[in-house]
């Protein structure tokens, strides 16, 4: 492809994004497999476009209303071309054989104001340059304080790759000799005792070591989120928010294959994903369940029977925002009153399927508090029986206490949340 042809199918896929309800990252991976005839380098240069744009979306709407412009993605590729690419500008935008129209004489107006101004002029409120959609705003400050700008500025960059070895079928040694082998350099994550970060990203279908099961790429947090469970081989342990199961694979490592760990979700489609990966990972001790929600009857049916309980439970998924940058923009913004009463629901309904000694796990992937600590405190008073088990003695990562709380910032991790509570014996 030309750059004037990459220029025009990123402008093309981030007007998919936006007309599309699914997240950025399904978007932009459908759009590449109807491509085939791109190449690698193709589609590495137009997803590290279309991605950056995302990361810079709120800034690059400044632009467009200063200039009086519509806010559409051909107008945001133009922006981030005049801001890291000004010498191509006319090459890419010449209105050649595959690629976008000319500028118009507005737009060129607009490119000329970048090169004069910069990208973030002192006019740029701080909340712009933050990237902080509107209604996060007042929750972020509220729950990050002095700590605000360093976190926000750390999920403007791209995050990694991480992988978390599958320690059923390997050591993080050997998973990391078989990428090596296979031309994927990693090195070993500074938290989790079983993660590898890739140093360059590649498809890891084509991947041998992938196929068979020693690697599933999960986070850093999201690894460590899991590792707080503390499951043990032989009990019975329940992923009540399961989704396509990467926490599940986790925690059924834990186990050794041994006992029995159920996940639950309400949909279908990302349960059968989840058995798609545990059979890959010769996992042999987990079942997945579709429920109804937290009124199914699964649930009256299985009181007081499970050792461990995971919620890692729907949120603001403010603490993916440098992973998943699309995310910030819904359409509708985020509706934190409902969220925090499906939170509270997810508990209280968990908390039924406790043994008495045995323990309720709450994650999040959300930085705000609202979500995070007053839920525990709120599901506390609500259920006495339940107290609170230092995240710390379970997961000693320098920073967290009582509660797990990874960040961008302070950990290279997406930002995660995680308490343990356990109920008391009779």
């Amino acid at each position: 492809m030309t750059p004037a042809a990459r220029t025009a199918c990123a402008i093309e896929i981030l007007e998919n994004v936006v007309t599309s309800h699914r997240p950025a990252d399904r978007v932009v991976s459908d759009s590449m497999r109807q491509r085939r005839y791109m190449g690698s380098k193709d589609r590495q240069a137009v997803s590290d476009q279309v991605f950056r744009v995302l990361r810079h979306r709120a800034r690059y709407d400044w632009w467009l209303k200063t200039a009086q412009l519509p806010e559409t993605p051909r107008g945001w590729v133009i922006i981030d071309v005049a801001a890291h690419a000004p010498e191509m500008m006319r090459t890419l935008f010449s209105g050649g054989r595959f690629g976008p129209e000319p500028l118009t004489p507005h737009e060129r107006r607009l490119v000329e104001a970048i090169e004069l101004h910069s990208l973030e002029p002192k006019e740029m409120p701080r909340s712009v340059v933050l990237e902080v959609p509107e209604w996060a705003a007042e929750p972020l400050q509220r729950s990050l304080g002095d700590r605000i700008e360093d976190e926000l500025s750390a999920m403007l960059d791209s995050a990694p790759m991480d992988l978390r070895v599958n320690t059923l079928l390997a050591t993080r040694p050997e998973a990391q000799a078989a990428l090596a082998e296979e031309g994927v350099m990693t090195e070993p994550t500074p938290h989790s005792p079983m993660g590898l970060r890739v140093w360059r990203r590649k498809p890891l279908g084509t991947l041998e070591v992938f196929r068979e099961g020693l690697v599933e790429v999960q986070d850093e947090g999201s690894q460590l989120l899991a590792t707080l469970v503390d499951a043990k081989a032989g009990m019975h342990v329940v992923d009540m928010c399961a989704g396509a199961g990467g926490k599940t694979l986790a925690i059924a490592a834990q186990m050794d294959n041994k006992g029995r760990i159920t996940a639950l979700d309400i949909h279908g489609h990302k349960l059968e994903r989840a058995r798609e990966r545990l059979r890959r990972a010769g996992i042999q001790n987990a079942r997945c369940r579709l429920i109804e929600g937290t009124r199914d009857r699964w649930f009256k049916r299985h009181k007081d029977e499970y050792d461990r309980v995971m919620v890692d439970a729907p949120c603001s998924g403010t603490g993916t925002w440098r992973r998943n940058p699309d995310a910030r923009w819904g359409r509708l913004g985020v509706d934190l009153e409902e969220l925090t009463a499906l939170q509270d629901q997810l508990l209280h309904r968990a908390a039924s399927i406790v043994k008495p000694g045995g323990r309720l796990i709450y994650g999040t992937c959300s930085l705000l508090d609202v979500e995070n600590e007053h839920r525990v405190a709120a599901f506390i008073e609500k259920h006495p029986e339940f107290s609170l088990l230092h995240a710390a003695q379970i997961v000693p990562v320098e920073g967290c206490g009582e509660f797990l709380q990874l960040s961008p910032a302070r950990h290279g991790t997406d930002g995660f949340f995680g308490a343990v509570l356990i109920r008391a014996n009779g």
